[in-house]
């Protein structure tokens, strides 16, 4: 199959500035050589020179570092949320508990099933907060909505005694879910900040 032919992207404001920058930092650099080339200064004029030519050398390493490394986080986190979708909901709620453990909370374990209310899983976090989970193993398409968060925020404080409510998903969250979530102090976890907790590239949801 034909590999799609890809269009080049424009500049974004930040890079033109880069560039800019770069492009008057090299005619500055150039005038002072010329002007102690003139000026019978041959031993000044190599020594600036030389620094301009290390610091675009300088700036195009680092550059190239953080696109290396922003590529392997990239690359972890989409193997992360690939090993969650292809769970069942109750391989997922395990697999949310062993996060948990794995980041120094104690006695964590799910707890999901008939009659949960909406507790899949407890734990408590290293600094002695209880901690209550949903988990919600949905597909790409499938969002998590506004009633799913009522019914969590209807259990989790009351029933559950969180002191850290969370809603971890493999999909997304509609706009009407994240706000209430939002005014009822329950935390979000959609699919691109569990990738980043499951790969160690983005913080846990009690921190």
């Amino acid at each position: 199959m034909a590999t799609p032919t890809r269009r080049p992207q424009r500049a974004t404001g930040r890079q033109a500035l880069v560039f800019y920058g770069k492009g008057c930092g090299a005619l500055v650099g150039i005038a002072m050589l010329v002007l102690m080339i003139h000026d019978g200064l041959g031993v000044g004029a190599a020594v600036v020179l030389v620094a301009i030519v290390g610091g675009l050398v300088a700036v195009q390493r680092v550059r190239a570092a953080d696109r290396a490394r922003l590529g392997e986080i990239r690359a972890a986190r989409s193997m992360e949320i690939g090993r969650y979708h292809a769970m069942n909901p109750r391989e997922f709620e395990d697999a949310i508990a062993y996060l948990c453990r794995r980041d120094g909370c104690r006695d964590a374990r799910r707890v999901g099933g008939a009659g949960d209310l909406g507790a899949d899983v407890t734990a408590l976090a290293p600094d002695g907060r209880r901690i209550v989970i949903q988990c919600k193993r949905y597909g790409p398409t499938t969002k998590v909505g506004s009633p799913d968060l009522q019914r969590f925020g209807g259990t989790c404080y009351s029933v559950h005694g969180a002191q850290v409510a969370v809603v971890v998903t493999t999909s997304v969250f509609t706009k009407p879910a994240a706000n209430y979530a939002t005014q009822h102090g329950i935390r979000c976890y959609d699919q691109s900040a569990l990738a980043a907790w499951a790969s160690r590239t983005g913080p846990a949801p009690w921190m």
